[in-house]
């Protein structure tokens, strides 16, 4: 059956120890030819947040941490040419109060750091550990608040020899995919070789219609308004925090539960894919651990998640576009049909949330966003970083032992990592009130039973 970490490892360290040596500023390593500023999509301009993400690296005798941090350097130098707009900063159009990125040059943020600990010392680099965050050079000190980067790296070695990259970037730069790509051109440059792809900038690929057509209800959007906060709203409340590990065997049997429910219904074995059963199960979880004193079978749950709309757009968006083209599909069901439904139908309901992203439907959503200033809306978000596939970047010194993003404790987001060891696992990372995790976990384990 799945496993439960329920409490931190025991050699669990909550703090690394981090001593900075040098915080600097990063240029385009020659002129560019772009134009004052970068229009950001609807997509883009309301994820204005940071990402962080944690590359670990084990000691290389031809590349100790001194020396890739040299060659990090210089490579991003060269990168910001083609990525430009990284090394700019975010600004309000004065003409149209849009936000958008002025692409003047202005440079990313570098640090150099170290710990007092060795890469086995950390312990398990899997489980979230919020000390991850002191891997992350949150801001350049000697900037103003309106001129901080929209990237900073840090390079922190171990006594051992190993290090990590921690990388902090607006959200509005890059998507999943696309930050992927970012890493795969960094490690090329790092490795003195050409681009592995040539990035897309072109963000009006996905701006609006003019006129704005919505021509879909939208269920899985919402209008800011007090009463019902979007879903990247974090809650005041005393969260559990528990890591629930699927091996492939366990998603293999999920799999298998779902085509043997499936029998006579309309769900395809091609749709039977281990995010869908994986997230399947986690909605039933989550939704019947639901406690509230108006909580019935009656009530509605709504599950979100992303949907790359690339090549699902008319034509396909280049699979280099750099910037946000996920947008967030959606599955409602009431709890007493969660609770009654074959295992399958579950699976199926999943499924119809990525089919429903048409063409028509995403520049349907990408118009909903011109019109109304809102966010995705639902019970919760699951944020797959799954398949992104950070660690299997080929870098001089290796590929990273392990990528993960830096993890903040959310009732409303669940996160799916993958694991270190099974490539085909998977962590499902849960935040609930005590009272509600207990019957998650519950729940759970009978789908294991």
């Amino acid at each position: 059956m799945g496993t439960i970490s329920d409490d931190p490892p025991a050699t669990l360290i909550q703090d690394l120890k981090i001593t900075t040596q040098n915080v600097s500023l990063i240029f385009p390593s020659r002129k560019t030819e772009r134009k004052k500023s970068m229009f950001l999509s609807n997509i883009d301009r309301v994820l204005n947040f940071p990402v962080e993400t944690v590359h670990f690296f084990r000691s290389h005798e031809d590349f100790p941490p001194h020396v890739a941090a040299e060659k990090l350097k210089t490579a991003l130098s060269e990168l910001l040419v083609p990525y430009d707009f990284l090394a700019g900063r975010l600004r309000s159009n004065p003409e149209t109060g849009r936000l958008e990125i002025d692409c003047n040059s202005a440079g990313i943020g570098f640090a150099v750091a170290s710990s007092d600990y060795a890469l086995d010392d950390v312990g398990d680099l899997v489980y979230p550990n919020p000390a991850f965050g002191q891997l992350i050079c949150k801001s350049v000190d000697s900037l103003e608040q309106d001129d901080q980067p929209l990237c900073i790296v840090q390079v922190t070695s171990f006594r051992c020899g190993g290090f990590a990259t921690g990388i902090v970037t607006n959200h509005v730069t890059f998507d999943g995919l696309s930050f992927k790509i970012f890493l795969d051109n960094l490690a090329a440059v790092t490795a003195e070789k050409p681009l592995a792809v040539t990035p897309c900038n072109d963000r009006l690929l996905l701006a609006a219609r003019s006129p704005p057509c919505v021509t879909f209800p939208h269920h899985e959007l919402d209008k800011f308004h007090d009463s019902n906060p979007p879903v990247i709203d974090a809650t005041s409340q005393a969260l559990d925090f528990k890591v629930f590990r699927l091996t492939s065997d366990n998603i293999a049997n999920l799999k298998e539960k779902a085509k043997a429910s499936a029998i006579g219904s309309h769900v395809s074995d091609a749709r039977i894919t281990g995010f869908n059963v994986v997230t399947a199960l986690v909605w039933h979880c989550k939704a019947l651990s639901w406690d509230n004193k108006e909580s019935n079978l009656d009530r509605v749950s709504t599950l979100l998640y992303a949907v790359n709309i690339r090549p699902r757009l008319i034509p396909p968006l280049p699979m280099s576009y750099t910037g946000n083209a996920v947008l967030t599909a959606y599955a409602r069901a009431t709890c007493k049909e969660i609770d009654e439904a074959p295992f399958s139908r579950l699976v199926e309901l999943v499924t119809e949330g990525a089919k429903r992203m048409t063409d028509e439907y995403a520049r349907s959503a990408i118009d909903w966003g011109d019109i109304y200033q809102g966010f995705p809306n639902g019970e919760f978000l699951v944020s797959s970083w799954w398949k992104l596939g950070f660690d299997e970047v080929e870098y001089p010194w290796g590929r990273p032992k392990y990528s993960c993003p830096v993890v903040f404790q959310r009732k409303d987001i669940i996160l799916f990592f993958p694991d270190i060891d099974d490539n085909n696992g998977v962590n499902v990372l849960v935040s609930l009130p005590s009272k509600e995790m207990s019957k998650f976990k519950t729940l759970f384990h009978k789908h294991f039973d």
